[in-house]
């Protein structure tokens, strides 16, 4: 594998680039830049053939020791994420297992070097400041639109899967999936959503895929709660999943972890509770439906559902209740102020195809 780095990168990894390449695919050929938000650090390397990104973050003087290490394993973790088959990932980094570093030296490249970097800047909803490799970071700026200078564009990640599939020749994608149904607890309104989602997915991932199941906007903290079975059959929260590390500091008679990292699959059976924003306390029960050996695809897909979710900051069911009265009632006087808030709120009605388009483009 080649690794074609910035003078930047090189300064920071304190490497010497070698003088002489021997020529690779170039699908085995990444070129690589540092860069600095604030004093926050990424490492960024594009693919030469597809532009698929993998994005490091802060690395220590112990990390860039181990960079060849690092650059396989950040590959294997976003290629895992991606639902892509363990086979295919291991022949990919088989075939590449020695790295060579180089200097840049392909102006074409080095833009779309930059123009992936640019992206890191926007991408803060994406960015695990606790891991090295920016997986969620990785698969965001793979998915973005890109033009191939020619008038045509592309996605990056699309264009890799069809990479590997040509070497492969086969499907590049593990088939198992979970049917999730997911239950705002609300005792006046039915609002559910039913989805399709990779059996691989982190909590991370599935907070996002809720996110956009209720038109939620992400700007209030979150928790799962897991409920298993007792020895008497009734369920009991035996572990709690957060996203932010205060948590801790009002720890209680349940475990806590951080979810970053933590994959769904290993504690099913089981029930899950998502709990956004802790002020309205939206409880989203989630249960497992079905477990799906024939999936198509690696994204999550919303496949039924029912009701209009809330507002965001509407206080809780009952300011919801108090907000559908008015939008509902076109002679109140706050009716047109209040429909605008809502919209503005992110209040819409249910849409499938809309959801789908927007789980698919995250």
């Amino acid at each position: 594998m080649l690794i074609q780095c910035t003078k930047k990168l090189l300064d920071e990894l304190k490497i010497m680039p070698v003088k002489e390449v021997e020529e690779v695919a170039s699908l085995e050929a990444w070129h690589a830049n540092f860069m600095k938000i604030g004093r926050h650090k990424f490492t960024v390397l594009v693919n030469d053939q597809n532009r698929y990104a993998i994005v490091l973050y802060g690395m220590k003087a112990k990390d860039k020791k181990n960079i060849h290490q690092l650059i396989v394993q950040a590959i294997r973790e976003v290629f895992q994420a991606e639902s892509i088959k363990e086979e295919i990932i291991e022949d990919y980094l088989e075939a590449t297992t020695e790295l060579t570093f180089a200097k840049t030296k392909d102006r074409k490249l080095v833009a779309r070097l930059n123009k992936a970097c640019e992206s890191v800047h926007f991408g803060e909803k994406y960015w695990d400041p606790n891991s090295i490799v920016q997986v969620e970071m990785s698969k965001w700026i793979s998915s973005l639109l890109v033009g191939d200078g020619k008038n045509s564009y592309f996605h990056p990640n699309e264009a890799m899967y069809e990479d590997l599939k040509e070497i492969s020749g086969e499907s590049v994608f593990d088939r198992e999936a979970l049917v999730l149904k997911a239950t705002l607890e609300l005792e006046q309104h039915s609002i559910w959503r039913r989805i399709k989602v990779p059996a691989n997915i982190s909590f991370t991932e599935l907070h996002r895929v809720l996110q956009t199941a209720f038109s939620w906007h992400d700007s209030h903290l979150h928790d799962f709660t897991i409920y298993k079975k007792g020895e008497d059959g009734s369920l009991k929260q035996s572990l709690q999943l957060v996203c932010d590390e205060e948590a801790f500091s009002y720890e209680g008679d349940i475990p806590l972890e951080m979810e970053t990292g933590q994959k769904v699959t290993p504690y099913l059976p089981a029930q899950i509770v998502y709990t956004y924003d802790f002020g309205d306390g939206w409880e989203h029960t989630i249960e497992v439906e079905q477990v799906l050996h024939e999936s198509t695809v690696n994204y999550s897909v919303c496949i039924d559902g029912e009701g209009d979710a809330p507002p965001e900051d509407v206080g809780g069911e009952p300011g919801f209740d108090h907000f559908l009265t008015i939008i509902q009632d076109s002679s109140h006087p706050d009716h047109l102020q209040m429909r605008e808030w809502g919209e503005m709120q992110g209040y819409r009605e249910f849409d499938m195809k809309e959801i789908n388009w927007r789980l698919k483009m995250r």
